[in-house]
């Protein structure tokens, strides 16, 4: 059934109909100003006449030319503008954008946001050939593109009751993995240690502290772990370090939100359960350089790696 826009009832902030039209031609050829009209409809002075503007024709009438408002002149105007409106379908013209979004999501794993953000803020595209995040999206619910929607991780992830048993338990000569994200930048340090324990924690953060030198305590100025028994020692390198040492309260992650998302995106490479024994050290760096060279939104889209070099260049040059 059709439904037509002509009832007589007016309503604010909607498009005019066709009685509202037939209103208009009376009024207007009664001498009433678009001001008055639009008092009368209660509208905007400003739909009046726009309105009699697109609705006015010009006639000749006794040798004279006269300017006439005709409401099915104004509603055909309408319905042609109607046809023209709405957002346009760039997916043919975005071409090279497209396939850019397609080689980056399988070739880097990058996400459909990080890669469009990147894209914008390198200038890689010209705006008028580039869509939006929530325009590929669509692109991949309609089945547009050749990614699809079981490519995407966190897209059809749903909750299991059935029981899940792991295939790897952890034991005394498993090793493990220490992960250390940096609040403001994101950057993410990843190692590989001989076990969960706080003799193979202690080690590793000995070697870091090693390798960074007298800038350990200038970039790390304090470290938060969560209350595991492999941490349990690790607060005695603040007598080696000018470094604080905090700790989470018992069964609150989200005092530590920032690391746990980070070991969710660790988690697509090395699932939970496998054992780490399994992965070399080498794949692990991948890993880690894959976290550091993604474009993140909360960096405005840098990479945790471009942040990292803008931060440390501040510390010991200002």
């Amino acid at each position: 059934m059709d439904y037509l826009n002509d009832t007589p009832i007016s309503r604010k902030n909607k498009h005019l109909n066709a009685y509202e039209r037939g209103q208009i031609a009376l009024l207007h050829s009664e001498g009433m100003s678009a001001y008055a009209i639009a008092k009368r409809l209660n509208r905007a002075s400003n739909t009046v006449r726009n309105e009699l503007k697109r609705g006015t024709v010009s006639q000749i009438k006794a040798n004279k030319t006269v300017e006439i408002y005709f409401p099915d002149t104004g509603q055909r105007v309408y319905e042609n503008n109607r046809k023209n409106c709405g957002p346009k379908f760039k997916l043919l013209e975005c071409y090279n954008f497209i396939e850019h979004v397609i080689d980056e999501f399988y070739n880097s794993d990058h996400s459909i946001d990080s890669i469009c953000g990147s894209a914008k803020l390198h200038n890689k595209f010209p705006n008028s050939e580039m869509v939006c995040t929530k325009t590929l999206y669509n692109y991949i619910d309609a089945g547009l593109l050749e990614i699809k929607n079981i490519d995407l991780p966190l897209k059809l992830r749903r909750s299991l009751k059935s029981r899940r048993i792991r295939n790897n338990k952890k034991t005394k000569d498993q090793a493990a993995l220490l992960t250390m994200t940096e609040r403001t930048t994101r950057s993410q340090i990843i190692r590989k240690i001989a076990g969960k324990s706080s003799y193979s924690v202690q080690e590793a953060m000995t070697m870091l502290i090693k390798e960074t030198g007298n800038l350990f305590s200038t970039v790390f100025k304090s470290i938060t772990s969560d209350n595991g028994s492999e941490f349990s020692e690790i607060a005695s390198i603040e007598a080696v370090v000018d470094t604080k040492i905090y700790y989470t309260h018992p069964y609150s992650s989200w005092e530590r939100g920032t690391n746990e998302r980070h070991n969710g995106l660790i988690r697509r490479f090395i699932p939970k359960g496998r054992s780490i024994n399994e992965f070399p050290i080498e794949a692990i760096a991948r890993v880690q350089n894959w976290c550091n060279t993604l474009p993140r939104k909360i960096l405005g889209y840098l990479t945790p790696n471009e942040a990292f070099e803008d931060q440390l260049k501040q510390i010991l040059y200002n």
